[in-house]
This record gives structure tokens, sequence and C-alpha cells, in this order.
């Protein structure tokens, strides 16, 4: 399978965009076959990170991967922004924690409805959130 097929990235720089990131992962979900169930834990965990690129990083980009190991196959989604980061990561992650009067069920509902996940921020810095599912 050409690089192209299973890699690409879709930028979160509007409203429009967040739909943008939903089709892809929906389609990319389909195409890996998972259940409709995983496929909407995948496409909500995309939605609350491609809100948070956009509005607390001021924009950014979603990058999609499709992987394979052994028998496993998975999807990746990487939600990068050069925004003002994450001063307190830990805080981030505690349920109920909101920095905008959001429900701040975010970082934490994400982390949740995922196999893997990983947060890289610092003040000044960015953020970078990385998330992989598995069939």
């Amino acid at each position: 399978m050409p690089a192209e097929d299973h890699r690409g990235s879709v930028p979160l720089r509007a409203e429009e965009d967040i739909v943008a990131s939903r089709q892809k992962v929906r389609v990319l979900t389909q195409q890996l076959k998972f259940s409709l169930v995983d496929q909407t834990k995948m496409i909500t965990a995309a939605s609350e990170l491609s809100r948070n690129t956009l509005v607390h990083g001021g924009g950014g980009d979603m990058h999609w991967e499709l992987l394979e190991d052994g028998v496993r196959r998975g999807l990746r989604l990487q939600f990068v922004d050069q925004g003002p980061g994450i001063p307190d990561v830990q805080l981030a992650l505690t349920d109920g924690w909101t920095s905008g009067g959001g429900m701040g069920l975010g970082l934490p509902g994400s982390k949740r409805l995922v196999h893997e996940f990983e947060l890289q921020s610092a003040p000044g810095a960015g953020t970078r959130v990385s998330i992989v599912r598995w069939k």
C-alpha cells in the first residue's frame, strides 16, 4: 500500500474543519472495519481534540495514520498546534476541570475512549496529543 494511502492530515483552522476531521475519522474507521461502538468512540475523541486544537491552540492540524502490528490494525490521530500550550498537564487531565467554560470532558474523556493516549505540551510551545485505537 503506498504511503499516501495510509497517512495524511486535515487542517483545523475553522469550525467546519472540525466536521471534516470527524468525517475523515468516520471513513478511516469504516475502512478498518471498526465496530459501530469503536467508530463512535474514535470519532468522539477526534471531535473533542479537534475542537481543543482550534479553540485553545488557535488552530493546527490532525495527522492520521493507519497502523498494522502483526494481525492488529489501528488508527493513530495526532492533533498538533503552536498555541499557548497547557501550563499544568496533570490538571488538564483531571475530570471536571475546564479552561474555558466547557464541561471539562475533552482531554480526560478522550483518553478514556482510546487505547493509547499521549499528551505533550508546555507553556509557549504548543500542544501535541496522540491517540490510538486498535480494532
